[in-house]
């Protein structure tokens, strides 16, 4: 076969490049220490070096939210540990307040200015922040500062019952944070209690505050215990002289407890063995303008007689209907007011179902809800005067409207900072007579209870943060191992045996110049050279 020049040199060009090219790769592999620098130097090892490098990357990220999520646990367990030395202390103060028979009015006060001291610094640790200003008790609304309030209004979580997750390993998450929901509010009391707050639907500016309450008379509140309680504010005419005034109600059925009660800020209010104190200027409400029809100009001009033949009028006021009857002689206003109010035919009864009252001027419904007035005689509307045949209706009534409102719930649970407010208020009562002191000696029992509730409550959380602290330690040591073997599996796929690239160098620059003097030798075999 013959072979052209070109031929020859295209072959040598060919080998002298690849094997130099084989040279600049050892020469790259020993100035960067790495045995395979693209997929093309070894595919299977490629492959393997991409994974490991990603598990290396993920247990790198896993060990920063462990130590994120253990600096989290930690200043946790911290604040509850400040926590319960708060009320280690205040247990302390309890005791000593036990003793009714010696301690004077004096120091009372300064046992409760003490407590009050100790309420706000519990009111700090509750409210604690992380270093990333985020508030560690307030389960997924971390911006949102958990508990505000105080003794006057009444204390509020305002966070949610949320932890937030981490994750440390694959398919493993672990709760960063806790509820202060679950450790301070959802406390079992150790008798019925109360939760108070103001209606934030109140149009008062500032807004008026209703104090956390306590009970007086354990016996009578467990009588009315589980109902709630709604104090609302009427219009200043109900009472006279003309003022503020509250009336009182029960929540689930509106029967009233205490009616147009004069209303003093600051001053206590006590409902069924519960004492409240409500401060502010309330919005009062308006009251209702009576529905009122009155009887026709030609109302009963004439004597008529419905002895013999009795006629009926039917009257709905909101969803009550009721039917009465004229049965006697009408020969003016006068009369008529009275067969509508007559007792003897039950009228009467029925007027006051509908809430009517009837004179001799028309019919009228205090309350300002309109009514409808209906008959099919039309003797009923010429006494009246008015066309009840095809319908009468009042247009003029408007119902009272409430003012200001303030809420006293019942519960079963009290939290830590309402213990302690409750406990400062009973201290601050104290006169030396015998109902405060049997006032303080109860309230002893009571919160030493609660903070018995409290410790317990805390101690599971803080059994959680244990648990959880557990788990980030032996996961972060199974990370530390993965990462040892990890490496040196990396190691031994990735990393270049100097020796053996030294050797492998100098072989491939001996291959490269023998090449290189074949070629010269080659190069020179024509007949030109024979001339």
């Amino acid at each position: 076969m013959r072979i052209s020049s070109i031929q020859i040199f295209d072959i040598a060009n060919r080998s002298m490049s690849d094997l130099n090219g084989a040279i600049v790769n050892t020469q790259e592999q020993i100035s960067s220490g790495k045995r395979v620098l693209t997929p093309a130097d070894d595919p299977v090892a490629s492959t393997k070096i991409l994974q490991l490098n990603e598990e290396l990357a993920n247990v790198k990220q896993f060990t920063a939210n462990i130590s994120s999520a253990r600096n989290s646990l930690s200043l946790t367990e911290t604040s509850l540990d400040g926590v319960n030395g708060i009320i280690h202390r205040v247990q302390e103060l309890a005791i000593q307040a036990g003793n009714t028979a010696t301690l004077s009015k004096n120091e009372y006060t300064a046992l409760a200015s003490e407590v009050d001291s100790r309420l706000q610094e519990l009111m700090n640790l509750t409210n604690t922040k992380n270093s990333n200003g985020d508030f560690i008790f307030s389960g997924f609304k971390s911006h949102t500062q958990p508990f505000t309030g105080d003794a006057l209004s009444g204390f509020r979580y305002n966070g949610d019952e949320g932890q937030q997750h981490i994750k440390v390993a694959n398919n493993t998450f672990i709760p960063s944070s806790d509820s202060g929901k679950a450790a301070f509010t959802d406390v079992v009391s150790s008798k019925n209690t109360i939760n108070t707050y103001a209606s934030p639907a109140n149009m008062s500016s500032p807004p008026v505050k209703i104090g956390v309450g306590r009970v007086l008379d354990q016996k009578v509140y467990d009588e009315f215990y589980p109902e709630d309680i709604v104090i609302t504010f009427n219009a200043d005419g109900n009472v006279a002289p003309h003022g503020k005034n509250f009336t009182a109600t029960e929540k689930s059925t509106g029967r009233i407890i205490l009616e147009n009660k004069p209303y003093i800020p600051g001053q206590e209010i006590t409902i069924k063995g519960v004492a409240v104190k409500i401060s502010g200027n309330p919005v009062s409400g308006t009251a209702a303008v009576p529905a009122t029809q009155l009887f026709g100009a030609q109302a009963a001009t004439g004597p008529f007689d419905f002895t013999a033949l009795p006629q009926s009028v039917q009257i709905r006021v909101g969803g009550i209907t009721q039917t009465l009857l004229l049965d006697g002689n009408v020969t003016n206003t006068a009369d008529l007011s009275v067969l509508l109010n007559n007792p003897g035919n039950g009228n009467a009864a029925k007027l006051a179902a509908l809430g009517m009252r009837v004179d001799a001027q028309g019919l009228h419904v205090d309350k300002g809800i309109n009514f409808s007035i209906d008959s099919s005689s039309p003797g009923v509307d010429t006494v009246m005067g008015l066309n009840t045949t095809t319908g009468t209706q009042s247009v003029d009534g408007e119902l009272a409207k409430s003012g200001d409102r303030a809420f006293i719930d019942s519960s079963n649970r009290q939290d830590v900072l309402t213990t302690l407010a409750r406990f400062s208020e009973t201290l601050k009562a104290f006169d030396g007579s015998n109902d405060t002191r049997r006032a303080i000696t109860e309230m002893v029992a009571t919160t030493l209870d609660n903070l018995n509730h409290v410790q317990t409550s805390i101690s599971n959380v803080v059994s959680t943060i244990g648990a959880r602290i557990n788990t980030l330690d032996s996961t972060d040591a199974q990370h530390l191992d993965t990462q040892v073997v990890g490496k040196k599996i990396l190691s031994d796929l990735s990393n270049l045996d100097y020796a053996e690239a030294a050797t492998r160098l100098s072989q491939q620059s001996m291959v490269l110049e023998a090449t290189q003097q074949t070629f010269i030798r080659v190069s020179r075999l024509t007949l030109f050279a024979k001339l």
